[in-house]
């Protein structure tokens, strides 16, 4: 493996990276709901519930995959982690182009739900190149790498999906692959020899990697605050193209429409506003204030009627986007430098953690909503527990920030 000399880590390589690499996912959004019911012959009831298991056998295999591959890149560095997270992307997304039934869907998702340590792994790379002050507009940065990602991810899957509903996935195997000639020739090493330490079966494990942050309080009491609004948002995502598909009518186009106004909005506050506002604010308020706005949004798609107001509430929602940099700020300035990849580990871990049961709450949810024979009609029903839980998420932060006000 090239180890990249001559040439020092920057935040401009990951975010091409990252890039990338949501641009690839992206591609599937408008389409895979619709592939997966495509395959339960036109059943949205049936569909909802197969999408809700092929999303949670992703997130189970990040949930076992995230902390081996962050202790592994406090081993071995961040760029050959990011390689390996590549790879795995562009293999999943080749068998689903060849699926020919859900069993192959699901072996797809299981090897990108192990291999899909890019996102943590990121994270890492920041806090290894940047300093404390610095680190809530890098990730801000990071963020709007996210945004741009997905600018061009889901428009061009929703365009792509309207040729061919496969296409969409052969392209985002080229993207991965693209990726990873970009990280094997290119994206140079964050992490410093010195700054390494021995790899622990230990941490390796989810379970392990969570009880070693009880060495870091603040983190540690943060965790159950992040796990419940990656639930929340876990279940926005899993709904988005079966909610607007069903109550709105919106085609693969449309869907990728609106995730393309959701991602330049997230490019412009997560790039450009969050290095203002947080420093301005600080972590502890940016997060409250970011998670407040992100209740009152997921109530608004509940409640919308018109497709249009879909988009007004995505530009009204667009500020709750200062949430992530600012806690992963927060997170890095509790952790030391060789250990930043496993406590970014179990942060990703967390969000898949939440991932294994959010879409069985809010498919099967919006399942027995949609149903004929349901006792009530209310598509919106998984945006409605969802704003239950942000604002469970936000008492608990803020009792956490109260507690460590001087940490």
């Amino acid at each position: 493996m090239i180890p990249a000399p001559g040439r020092s880590p920057a935040i401009g390589f990951i975010f091409v990276t990252l890039v990338l690499a949501v641009v690839g996912f992206g591609l599937l959004i408008p389409v895979l709901p619709r592939l997966v019911v495509e395959m339960q012959g036109g059943d949205f009831t049936e569909g909802a519930h197969a999408y809700g298991w092929i999303v949670s056998i992703y997130a189970f295999m990040q949930f076992v995959g995230s902390p081996f591959l962050g202790s592994l890149s406090d081993r071995f560095g961040r760029r050959r982690i990011i390689l390996i997270a590549t790879a795995g992307s562009a293999i999943d997304y080749v068998i689903m182009a060849l699926a020919p039934n859900l069993a192959w869907l699901f072996l797809a998702r299981t090897i990108a739900g192990f291999t899909a340590g890019i996102h943590a792994t990121a994270n890492a790379y920041i806090a290894d190149v940047t300093t404390p002050e610095k680190r809530a507009g890098a990730f801000g940065l990071l963020g709007g790498a996210f945004g741009i990602g997905f600018v061009i991810g889901p428009v061009l899957g929703g365009f792509l999906g309207e040729i061919d509903l496969r296409l969409p996935f052969w392209v985002a195997a080229a993207v991965s692959g693209v990726n990873w000639l970009f990280g094997y020739f290119v994206l140079p090493e964050s992490l410093p020899v010195e700054n390494r330490r021995a790899f622990s079966w230990r941490r390796a494990n989810p379970i392990g990697a969570l009880l070693a942050l009880k060495r870091f309080p603040a983190v540690l009491s943060l965790a159950e605050s992040f796990f419940i609004l990656m639930f929340a948002q876990t279940m926005l995502f899993s709904t988005w193209a079966l909610y607007t598909d069903h109550r709105y009518g919106w085609t693969p186009f449309w869907i990728g429409l609106s995730l393309m106004t959701s991602g330049i909005l997230s490019a412009v506050v997560q790039a450009v506003l969050v290095r203002k506002l947080v420093p301005r604010l600080g972590e502890p308020r940016a997060v409250i204030l970011g998670m407040s706005i992100f209740a009152l949004n997921m109530l608004g798609y509940g409640l919308a009627t018109q497709g249009w107001m879909i988009f007004a509430l995505l530009v009204a929602g667009s500020l709750s986007g200062i949430t992530g940099p600012a806690l992963q700020s927060y997170i890095t300035k509790h952790v030391p430098a060789d250990e930043q990849g496993a406590a970014q580990g179990v942060f990703g871990g967390l969000t898949s953690l939440a991932g294994i049961v959010a879409p069985f709450v809010a498919t099967w949810s919006f399942g027995w909503a949609i149903d004929p024979e349901s006792p009530v009609h209310l598509p919106g029903i998984a945006f409605f527990e969802g704003v239950v839980l942000i604002v469970i998420a936000l008492l608990l932060a803020a009792r956490t920030f109260r507690r460590h006000a001087t940490g």
